[in-house]
C-alpha cells in the first residue's frame, strides 16, 4: 500500500490501559504534543486529589496556555483500595465527586471547544463502579466529531474496544513496588 492510499481521521478515542505505570504519563505527552500543536486540550482528572507533579505541571504552564489549556481535578482518592484509600471519605462522596467530575468531562467532550480531552484515571473509576459502563460508552459516542479522546486508567472494558481507534496496554514486566518499595516522586507520580 502507498503512503498515499492512507487518509487522516477526523478525530480519534484513545485509550491508555494496563497494570503498569505510565498511563498517566503518556497522556501528559499527548498533551504536550496537543498544545504544541496549537490545540485547545483540557484534562480532566479522576482519582486523584492528592498533590501530584503532574498538578503542578499542568498548573505552572497554564499561564502560558491561557485559554487552550482547561484543568479540572476531581475525585476523592483511591476506592476500595486497602490502606490507600482515604478513610474519612464515604462511598457516597466518591460517587459524587465522580459524578460531577464525569459531567464536566462529558461537557468537555461534547462542546466542540477542544480538539483534545483527556479523562485521566476515569477507566479506574468505571471499574470501581463510581461510573457505569453505560455512562463511559456515551462519553465515546456523544463526544463531538472534531475531538480527540484520551482514556487512562486500569481496566478499561474489553466489551467496548470497538469504540477506540487506539488502544495501549502497559504491561508489567517488573515494578519496584512488588518488592515492598513505595511510589517515587517524579517517576510514579
Amino acid at each position: 500500500m502507498a503512503f498515499e492510499d492512507f487518509k487522516t481521521k477526523e478525530s480519534v478515542v484513545i485509550v491508555y490501559t494496563g497494570e503498569n505505570k505510565g498511563k498517566t504519563s503518556a497522556s501528559l505527552g499527548l498533551m504536550v504534543r496537543s498544545l504544541g500543536n496549537r490545540w485547545n486540550v483540557s484534562f480532566v482528572q479522576f482519582i486523584k486529589y492528592w498533590g501530584v507533579s503532574e498538578h503542578v505541571f499542568i498548573r505552572d504552564i497554564q499561564p502560558l496556555y491561557k485559554d487552550q489549556l482547561s484543568f479540572y481535578k476531581g475525585g476523592k482518592g483511591f476506592y476500595k483500595a486497602g490502606d490507600l484509600s482515604p478513610k474519612q471519605i464515604t462511598e457516597a462522596q466518591h460517587k459524587q465527586a465522580a459524578k460531577e467530575t464525569y459531567d464536566r468531562a462529558y461537557q468537555d467532550v461534547t462542546s466542540g471547544e477542544y480538539d483534545l480531552v483527556i479523562c485521566d484515571e476515569l477507566n479506574n473509576a468505571v471499574n470501581d463502579g463510581l461510573i457505569t459502563k453505560s455512562q463511559l460508552k456515551k462519553l465515546i459516542k456523544d463526544k463531538a466529531p472534531n475531538t480527540n479522546l484520551c482514556l487512562t486508567g486500569r481496566n478499561f472494558p474489553e466489551e467496548l474496544l470497538s469504540l477506540v481507534d487506539i488502544a495501549t496496554e502497559m504491561s508489567k514486566i517488573k515494578h519496584h513496588f512488588d518488592d515492598k518499595f513505595l511510589a517515587n516522586p517524579g517517576i510514579d507520580y
